[in-house]
């Protein structure tokens, strides 16, 4: 444990972020697979809504830190990829 006041300090937050960014973290991978579920099934129209809530969380995650912002938006533009490549098919 830390031995000065701002040490300790100091830890206690990182132990908050840390179960912040993976809760966040979480949700990012359930979206995702949502989106992917729907991709499965070829539907198109729950894709398209389960891809509207992931976009929106990827974004937060990223104007918050948790993840790169290029990284977010190359997830998104990978899963709209995707659907139109499945709409494409159908």
């Amino acid at each position: 444990m830390a031995n000065h006041p701002s040490a300790a300090k100091r830890h206690r937050q990182s132990l908050k972020r840390q179960a912040r960014n993976k809760a966040v973290k979480t949700r990012i991978k359930n979206v995702v697979k949502a989106v992917r579920q729907a991709l499965a099934e070829k539907s198109t129209e729950n894709a398209n809504a389960a891809l509207k809530i992931a976009s929106a969380v990827l974004d937060r995650a990223a104007s918050n830190k948790v993840i790169h912002w290029k990284k977010a938006g190359r997830c998104i533009g990978r899963l709209q990829t995707a659907i139109n490549k499945m709409a494409a098919s159908v």
